[in-house]
């Protein structure tokens, strides 16, 4: 099996900036694909970003410039550093990441447990 950590959300203030974290430990024979996704109040969930094991990236519109999306493969970790928040930003924030484990060494996906961004005006 596979365990996401995620860590960094909070609450800022419109302007300021805030990093995730999202670990991912077990078994893990490879990871493919790394992204978050957010889910803000009363909404469904919207990919933020994504980037693939050959660090390609891509964005939702709404976060281009002002988000951005890393990884470190040594560490088996994304990142989310997220500047210039805005009110509109305030949601619950998910780690996703499609691994290949030793006990099961196809693709399968794992989601993080979410953490709180809450960005006042």
């Amino acid at each position: 099996q596979v365990h996401l950590v995620e860590s960094g959300g909070g609450l800022v203030q419109a302007g300021g900036s805030l990093r995730l974290s999202c670990a991912a430990s077990g078994s893990i024979l490879s990871i493919n694909r790394m992204a978050w996704y957010r889910q803000p109040p009363g909404k469904q969930r919207e990919l933020v970003a994504a980037i693939t094991s050959g660090s390609s990236t891509n964005y939702a519109d709404s976060v281009k410039g002002r988000f951005t999306i890393s990884r470190d493969n040594a560490k088996n970790t994304v990142y989310l550093q997220m500047n210039s928040l805005k009110p509109e930003d305030t949601a619950v924030y998910y780690c996703h990441v499609v691994v290949a484990t030793m006990t099961n060494p196809r693709w399968n996906n794992y989601w993080g447990q979410g953490t709180q961004v809450t960005v006042s005006s």
